[in-house]
């Protein structure tokens, strides 16, 4: 696994719990970082999109639900949304990772965390959200600032 996918891994197994037993976030993150080591960089990357996704998390979830509104969000599978979230975040909010990278990265993790379907689902649903980019970064400068 690339070290920034391990560091993905990472913000996903940790933002699935926190959905799921609702445990303190950076509690979970130092105990994941406590069992896979990284240097610090990487694990700096993880806390960044960890918590830049649960900052934003209303926001990227009305996002999603409006821009893929095929897909209910509370019917999708917590890891399925918790990686689209990832890849939203990094392309949209964040703004650093090309919106391909964000994209086949949400897709190397659908297929080690998802079901056979994932993959193509988070393929298709962030497909839609790319075609429209421009708009959504729109909305998130206006929502955070």
């Amino acid at each position: 696994m690339k070290l920034r996918t391990k560091a993905r891994s990472i913000a996903l197994q940790v933002l699935y719990e926190v959905d799921m037993a609702h445990h303190p976030p950076a509690v979970v993150l130092q105990e994941r970082l406590e069992d896979t080591p990284m240097d610090v960089e990487l694990a700096e990357f993880s806390r960044q999109i960890l918590f830049g996704v649960l900052s934003q998390v209303e926001a990227l979830d009305n996002c999603i639900a409006q821009h893929a509104p095929e897909w209910p969000l509370d019917q999708v599978a917590v890891v399925d949304r918790n990686i689209l979230r990832i890849a939203l975040w990094e392309f949209a909010v964040e703004g650093s990772t090309p919106v391909k990278v964000a994209i086949n990265e949400a897709v190397e993790l659908a297929k080690l965390y998802g079901s056979d379907s994932t993959p193509r689902f988070v393929n298709g649903v962030l497909g839609s959200l790319a075609a429209r980019q421009n708009e959504i970064q729109q909305l998130f400068v206006h929502t955070t600032k």
